[in-house]
């Protein structure tokens, strides 16, 4: 029971620095261009798990793109700068 207990509260205190990583990030959001604040926005809640995170973005920010939601024009720029943001998670 006491191991039990020691071992769910080592996981909790594993867990807080993830929510000082995503204060960081959104901080870092809140100053990004809007192309980007969208790519942060279609990005961010799964970053962080991502394995192959270029993939990921790529997927993601191609599928902004084909619903207009983003400029092919912009992709890559706005992809780049909302990166430096999710490289925080």
């Amino acid at each position: 029971m006491k191991r039990t207990f020691l071992a769910l509260a080592a996981l909790g205190l594993l867990a807080g620095p993830a929510f000082a990583d995503q204060a960081a990030a959104d901080q870092c959001a809140a100053g990004l261009d809007a192309d980007a604040k969208t790519v942060y926005a279609a990005t961010a809640s799964g970053f962080a798990g991502a394995s192959d995170k270029r993939a990921y973005m790529t997927d993601k920010v191609r599928g902004l793109v084909m619903s207009g939601s983003l400029s092919r024009g912009t992709a890559r720029s706005a992809a780049e700068a909302a990166s430096t943001c999710l490289s925080k998670l």
